[in-house]
């Protein structure tokens, strides 16, 4: 299983030179996982950059992988893992659901580095 944080997503959609990082766990949908969260960032950042009905269709691709909806035990799951790795909310929110699903967290956030079930490619 894999799940792409919305960094990695954006890289993608907007098939930046980076896209290529991610783009084997994207395409292998039946492996994919999609945290709510992720699409909610990623329609917040394209909203800015691309007409509506591209935003649409891009979303729409995203929801090809498992969709995966926060729930209060979620909520909690990712608070605690917030607090034991000083992550952002939306951060551990997703990270959180790698790790309730043993899948692979792909990212090119640094403050993954070194932690379990993480592939990162630190954007510098």
């Amino acid at each position: 299983m894999n799940l792409v944080d919305s960094c990695g997503w954006i890289e993608y959609l907007l098939d930046t030179p980076r896209a290529e990082l991610f783009a084997a766990a994207i395409e292998q949908r039946e492996d994919l996982l999609v945290p709510v969260i992720a699409l909610y960032e990623v329609h917040k950042v394209l909203t800015g950059k691309l007409p509506a009905d591209v935003v649409a269709s891009t979303l729409d691709v995203m929801r090809l992988g498992h969709v995966l909806d926060l729930t209060d035990s979620r909520a909690v799951a990712a608070a605690n893992i917030a607090f034991r790795h000083r992550l952002a909310m939306a951060d551990a929110v997703m990270y959180s659901m790698a790790l309730e699903h043993h899948a692979t967290f792909w990212t090119q956030n640094v403050d993954y580095q070194g932690l379990p079930s993480v592939t990162c490619f630190p954007k510098g």
